[in-house]
């Protein structure tokens, strides 16, 4: 490992196997409250929601955490104020820190809400600003993507490799409906109406943080979304990259943490698709 790279372990304790445990304990835990939620409470909009299970799991896993890296920062979705000015201050608020985590404990609440088996618990960790762990986790189909910066990205142990489409036309492609309806909505409806003619399809099924595995694991060709936090992207930006493909903003500046409008893809129709998107968003 290279010298300004980080160890992957402090005092023996490996970071990847400490994201590994929290993830599957926290999913198994949320995979059995399915059907027993008592509070449901709306966020930023209708659409963004929230329940004692999103709170719960996001204690378990920063307690679990803590537990072994007391002196690590968190960043964890259910710990701010709804909305984008409030993520991104969250977000500023910790940007110094040494090593930072980074949770989402279950993207894709609605879908949960709703009984539709397309949930995550998705967790990073950063090194002064860095993803250099990234874990997926899927509770309803037990798969768990790992990924460790400089050594691959892997799901059932296997090493994930990004689909060889080279054209749009060829490629499945995954977006998302925005919590924000007033500006990320309507942008991210206008990509949808260029694309949908020019792709083999689209899959809109409510978990970036999955998309983003699916991406990494070539079931996607490539996955866009706007006004997307911190913790819906960091575990899965670092899985496309170890898989060989490529994450961007919207007009193809490199993925960091504060990226918001975000274009993952194989690599080989990143500059397509991030021509279509730029086309749609000014017509």
């Amino acid at each position: 490992m290279e010298a300004n790279q980080p160890e992957s372990v402090i005092g023996g304790k490996s970071f990847t196997a400490v994201a590994v445990n929290c993830a599957a304990k926290a999913g198994e835990w949320i995979k059995s409250k399915i059907g027993s939620i008592t509070q449901l409470d709306t966020k930023y909009s209708m659409q963004d929601l929230v329940t004692e299970v999103d709170k719960g799991a996001e204690r378990m896993i920063r307690n679990l955490i803590g537990t072994h890296f007391p002196t690590h920062s968190f960043l964890g979705e259910e710990g701010v104020e709804p909305g984008p000015e409030a993520s991104a201050k969250a977000l500023q608020d910790v940007s110094n820190a040494e090593y930072l985590w980074i949770v989402d404990p279950v993207d894709g609440t609605t879908n949960y809400v709703h009984g539709f088996p397309f949930y995550s618990v998705s967790i990073a960790l950063a090194h002064r600003g860095q993803v250099i762990v990234g874990v997926v986790y899927d509770p309803s189909r037990d798969e768990l993507f790992v990924a460790e910066r400089g050594k691959g990205a892997y799901v059932h142990g296997r090493k994930m490799q990004v689909s060889q489409e080279a054209t749009l036309n060829q490629s499945l492609i995954a977006t998302g409906f925005p919590a924000d309806p007033h500006v990320a909505l309507p942008a991210n409806m206008k990509g949808i109406q260029a694309l949908a003619p020019k792709v083999r399809n689209l899959r809109i099924a409510g978990s970036a943080a999955l998309h983003l595995a699916y991406v990494a694991a070539g079931r996607l060709s490539g996955f866009w979304e706007m006004n997307l936090s911190a913790w819906d992207i960091a575990a899965g930006s670092l899985l496309v990259e170890e898989a060989g493909g490529r994450m961007s903003d919207t007009v193809g500046e490199p993925y960091q943490l504060a990226v918001r409008n975000v274009v993952a893809t194989n690599g080989r129709i990143h500059g397509e698709l991030l021509g279509e998107l730029q086309v749609a968003a000014n017509t």
